[in-house]
């Protein structure tokens, strides 16, 4: 059952009929109101509506609406919106480690529901998800949009062709630069118990396009990972940016009330939640890891070298793969491989836009057989949207639901659970110092083949 749900039938999205898919958000922060929101209005309001919002912070709650541009009753009570409204879908853009609350109880009340990522952030949440899911009827998505960027998809499909043999390896490095990667640590995200690490908040984007990529799921992963920059480590500390004594001094000082869209979002309203958006990065209670390194097997004997650093100079990631053929290497952003347009301050804010104007451009994919020269596949991009993925994402949600996809890129509850247990597991390896087999983390038993 768990196995077929990676297929994800939407039976409750009956886009054919004249009836609009009611949807209920609960989660009013930046991605909920931008993403899941206002571009859900701007695309789809012939097909869906708004039957209700829901948030703790009842003054955002209200800015949410606004922004939004909907006429939906707002609440702070999730299941009083749930009764009331009666939605088909909730969607979930909460603090990740309260993802599973709303899941469960959306589920429990014959709901379908679609989760930003991570699923959750351990191991006991995943499996209370996995139970849920089994004694309802309903499906549930999980918002992965890297796999639908064209780029990730050309990888894909040269993966599937066997243009390299058998998979053997893979080495997957990604960089989170002084701009974007010091973000994470100035909110909850910094925080254990809130996002269950980068290991599971932000890893987990990456561990899902590797685990479809390989197309096969992980056995064992040992890691690697220490707080060596952020948190205690740093120079001096303050209260948060706006009222810092070493404002003049700090490389990372970063004024939120000179960005007018993240005051009235986040600052207007912190007084009724004390959710701080701009809080120190060396502040003492941050104890995430700031880098990370893992080996992963996988259940078909392909072996994974990953990677996660934090403050580098750059924003960008590469991917090798090695096989009995040849070898597949491909990289985004790294750069001295081209003329950058924009600088790294910005490359955050243009992949977070959902703008559609941009101007066409190609990156290329290097395909080396044995005893070949190189070849060079150019793939027309996107930068906008994560690359794309954000707008190709929704649409097969919403709008092409019964379209088959050759790629297989629709997520299930299966993907999120197994993405999110590679990053649990590196954390568990470093607190145990050991090899963590993923088969003991739920009751998931992890397949050679997707």
């Amino acid at each position: 059952m768990l196995a077929a749900s990676t297929a994800l039938p939407l039976h409750a999205f009956n886009f054919g009929s004249s009836k609009k898919l009611k949807i209920a958000l609960v989660g009013t922060g930046i991605r909920g109101i931008t993403f899941w929101g206002k571009r859900l209005v701007d695309q789809y309001s012939d097909i869906i509506e708004f039957v209700g919002l829901s948030d703790i912070n009842e003054s955002r709650l209200a800015y949410g609406k606004k922004y939004i541009a909907v006429s939906c009753p707002i609440f702070t009570d999730f299941e009083k919106m749930v009764k009331d409204t009666r939605p088909d879908l909730i969607i979930v853009t909460t603090k990740d480690s309260t993802h599973h609350q709303f899941i469960i109880k959306g589920l429990e009340m014959g709901c379908d529901v679609l989760t930003e990522k991570p699923l959750t952030v351990d191991e006991t949440k995943c499996q209370a998800i996995l139970d849920a899911e089994k004694k309802s009827n309903k499906n549930l998505i999980v918002g992965f949009n890297y796999r639908w960027s064209p780029y990730a998809t050309k990888i894909k499909e040269l993966l599937m062709n066997k243009t390299i043999g058998d998979l053997v390896s893979v080495d997957f490095n990604w960089y989170l630069n002084t701009y974007h990667g010091a973000s994470y640590f100035r909110r909850w995200h910094g925080e254990m118990g809130s996002s269950g690490s980068l290991w599971v908040h932000k890893a987990t984007h990456h561990f899902d396009l590797l685990n479809w990529w390989i197309d096969s799921e992980p056995n064992e992963v040992f890691a690697y990972g220490d707080l060596e920059f952020y948190g205690k480590n740093g120079p001096f500390r303050g209260d948060n940016c706006r009222n810092c004594n070493h404002a003049k001094e700090c490389d990372f000082y970063w004024d939120i009330s000179q960005d007018e869209f993240m005051k009235e979002l986040y600052v207007d309203h912190e007084h009724e939640d004390g959710y701080i958006r701009d809080n120190c990065l060396f502040r003492e209670d941050i104890d995430i890891y700031d880098k990370m390194s893992a080996q992963v097997k996988y259940a078909d004997n392909t072996t994974l070298n990953y990677s996660l650093t934090t403050y580098s100079p750059f924003e960008g990631w590469r991917v090798a793969f090695n096989g009995t053929k040849g070898r597949i290497e491909a990289s985004q952003d790294i750069p001295y491989h081209k003329i950058n347009t924009i600088s790294e301050a910005e490359k955050h804010t243009n992949e977070m836009a959902q703008t559609n104007k941009e101007e066409l451009s190609y990156e290329p994919i290097i395909v080396h057989k044995l005893w070949h020269e190189h070849e060079t596949i150019q793939v027309p991009m996107e930068k906008k949207g994560h690359g794309g993925g954000d707008k190709r994402l929704q649409d097969k949600i919403f709008k092409t639901t019964d379209t088959e996809d050759p790629y297989g890129r629709t997520a299930g509850i299966r993907d999120g659970a197994m993405s999110i247990l590679i990053g649990i597991g590196a954390r568990r390896s470093i607190e145990q110092k050991k090899v963590i087999q993923i088969s003991q983390l739920t009751d998931l038993k992890p397949q050679k083949k997707r």
